[in-house]
């Protein structure tokens, strides 16, 4: 897989911008969390959820990375909910 398999046609410019920025980390590995996760879950998000993406966007990708896989902490104000759903997802099991 090289890239999104989901159209930004139809989402507004703010889901479209974290979309890209999903699939576009700098490391592969967060590319494929973060994108095949934004795929199917950005149409859905809420407002509070987008922030939340938005804010885990922020974190650098080793940390983020160490993090999914269970071998860092990240701070209470970085993983809410939906960082919990990202980790759960089926690509972010550490077989990327």
């Amino acid at each position: 897989m090289t890239g999104t398999t989901r159209s930004s046609d139809g989402l507004d410019d703010r889901r479209k911008r974290l979309l890209f920025r999903c699939w576009h980390r700098g490391t592969r590995e967060m590319d494929l969390i973060l994108g095949r996760f934004a795929d199917a879950e950005i149409g859905n998000l809420t407002d509070a959820e987008l922030t939340e993406l938005e804010t885990l966007l922020e974190v650098n990708d080793p940390d983020l990375y160490a993090a999914i896989t269970g071998d860092k902490l990240l701070p209470e104000d970085v993983t809410g909910a939906l960082f919990a759903r990202i980790k759960a997802y089926p690509i972010a099991d550490g077989n990327v």
